[in-house]
């Protein structure tokens, strides 16, 4: 199709590239862009589909899981004012993640924009702070310089671009060739040799090494378990760089943080020599402030922003460590590892797994448990997406990497309402794949609309809610500050039966021994389903290293609870998760475990 006007050639440029969809909602000044879609006969005639959700924001999610799970870019759109405004969240999500979306926020007449017309906003300046390109185009022969441009950002970064694109402009014939859009393959980067030299001396001179590991070890996970064998180090990891470390690795001890589960927390605090690798670990108060330190990262302004750092190492994982073996001598002392590995074990079995076993006939149902059952029926190359809040936690702990399941999640923006947007792009991306949403109720109510996308398209999906009508890591959040929960509870809804009114199959589960017929009968149904979970909402989850003033914080919140009256909700409460509180006797005398 030759191109008639400026939004043909981005559509053109969008398909030269790959792309086979947008997701986003039409109106006023997209509409151009919209009917060069309509135009393009869509992708089964070599075109572009339009993906109608119910929110852009859902839009920006699905575009980031597209561009997650298969590498390549994906593409969003948003009308003028509000309608582009609502990709914000999302996009911050997909820069965080360094997900290769672009965006195109349509604006205003060109003629009106600083004149206060309706519904004038100036996304070009807005976005600035979410991706890693943010151009307006204002005349035709600018655009396809700028369309390329954006497209070379967003995958090379990789991150969001987004382009602001007056209605008037789209709609005006071509006035520049569009320019060829090269794709080259990622380069390696490698350490400086003094660098790696440093690395090694310390390695060498250290008695006990441990490692913490994020999602930048993805293509070093050959080498990193090479070296953890070498000296005899524990590997602890972030939730990011759970599904490309922690499945068959005998050095494995976890993972820590707010979600965290193990000895990972132990590993790094008890080592002499902690190593850093391919994570900017947000967390300050997780990370050791008396190990020496070594940090291993691609991006160099990344390396000691977390803690203080001993020894920079600005390279690529495997190209680090490559250039590291060779220079560092084995250790036959694995009393560290084998102690580290035994903590692991212990809590593993006495702390994560608590409630598997002594929940199966407790009502009402335990998450921990129905997480756990799940992961014991979800297919070997699943999508897992996973909603922030406490059903994370759960799925973090109990849904288990294998080399072929992908786990995705807010992790870095930590926002609600992503697991489902993000199911339905991870699912558009691959139509035959097994793609599971897990969220909370809170989550998934906050873009419930998006249950209509699923329902339009027959997508899949199969969406769990775990259902306990309450905002959980919220209360867990007021509980160990002092304050008794408020405003965090909401009226129960019966989600299985809002799902059914959509034409959707759907279960309600209420009682423990229902929980794996209703799993498989939902992964069995040939088209989109919901199981409604009904969860304890008195189960909490605590990281596996909380200080003395956060017990004090909740045995403070429990007596204003029994003050105000609500012993029965104390005790209740009490009863569900005082296993997860280390006794007084378990701290140092500087309040730690």
């Amino acid at each position: 199709m030759s191109a008639k006007t400026v939004a043909d050639q981005l559509i053109a440029q969008l398909v030269e590239v790959g792309v086979r969809r947008i997701y986003g909602i039409v109106g006023d000044s997209l509409n151009p862009v919209v009917d060069a879609v309509r135009r393009s006969g869509g992708a089964a005639e070599g075109g572009i589909d339009w993906i109608h959700v119910r929110h852009e924001e859902a839009a920006a999610f699905a575009a980031s899981a597209e561009a997650q799970t298969t590498g390549e870019l994906a593409v969003c759109a948003g009308s003028c004012g509000p309608g582009n405004l609502h990709l914000i969240n999302g996009l911050y999500d997909a820069n965080r993640s360094g997900a290769p979306v672009l965006a195109i926020a349509a604006q205003i007449p060109s003629a009106q924009i600083g004149m206060g017309y309706f519904q004038e906003t100036h996304p070009d300046r807005l976005f600035v702070e979410c991706s890693q390109y943010c151009e307006m185009v204002s005349t035709a022969a600018q655009a396809p310089r700028v369309f390329a441009s954006a497209i070379t950002h967003a995958r090379s970064a990789p991150g969001v671009a987004v382009v602001t694109l007056p209605g008037d402009v789209a709609e005006e014939e071509p006035a520049a060739e569009s320019p060829t859009i090269p794709s080259a393959g990622r380069p390696t980067l490698v350490p400086a040799a003094a660098d790696v030299q440093a690395f090694a001396d310390a390695v060498n001179d250290a008695r006990r090494i441990a490692v913490f590991a994020g999602a930048g070890v993805r293509d070093a996970r050959e080498q990193l378990l090479r070296f953890a064998d070498l000296v005899g180090a524990p590997m602890g990891h972030t939730l990011r760089g759970k599904e490309w470390i922690q499945y068959d690795n005998p050095f494995d001890v976890g993972m820590t943080g707010l979600l965290g589960y193990g000895a990972a927390h132990d590993g790094m605090h008890g080592a002499d020599l902690l190593v850093l690798i391919g994570t900017d670990f947000p967390y300050d108060q997780f990370l050791p402030k008396d190990v020496r330190t070594v940090q291993i990262d691609t991006a160099a302004e990344r390396i000691g922003r977390r803690t203080d750092v001993d020894i920079a190492v600005h390279g690529d994982a495997a190209a680090a460590l490559d250039a590291l073996i060779p220079l560092v001598r084995r250790k036959e002392d694995r009393t560290f590892l084998e102690k580290t590995l035994d903590r692991h074990h212990t809590l593993m079995s006495k702390v994560v797994g608590a409630y598997t076993d002594a929940a199966k006939q407790r009502t009402p149902i335990h998450p921990e448990y129905a997480a756990s059952v799940l992961d014991s029926v979800l297919a070997d190359d699943a999508i897992v997406t996973a909603d922030t809040g406490m059903c994370n936690v759960w799925a973090a702990r109990y849904v288990w990497p294998n080399g072929r399941r992908r786990f995705l999640t807010s992790a870095l923006h930590g926002s609600m309402a992503n697991a489902l947007p993000h199911a339905i792009g991870a699912q558009f991306a691959d139509a035959d794949r097994q793609v599971v949403s897990v969220s909370g109720d809170g989550g998934l109510s906050m873009l419930l609309g998006e249950l209509i996308t699923v329902a339009m398209y027959r997508l899949p999906v199969k969406i769990v809610v775990f259902d306990n009508s309450t905002l959980g890591m919220v209360k867990l959040e007021m509980l160990v500050d002092g304050l008794p929960d408020f405003g965090v509870d909401v009226p129960s809804v019966d989600y299985a039966a809002v799902a059914a009114a959509l034409g959707l199959y759907s279960v309600r589960v209420e009682r423990p021994e229902d929980i794996e017929s209703g799993f498989r009968r939902a992964l069995e149904h040939d088209g989109p389903a919901l199981v409604d979970v009904v969860t304890d909402p008195r189960a909490l989850s605590l990281p596996p290293s909380i200080t003395g003033a956060q017990v004090g914080g909740f045995a403070l919140a429990m007596s204003k609870m029994v003050m105000n009256g609500g012993v029965g909700e104390a005790v209740a409460m009490a009863r569900s998760n005082l296993r997860n509180v280390p006794l007084p006797s378990q701290f140092d005398p500087r309040g730690r475990p």
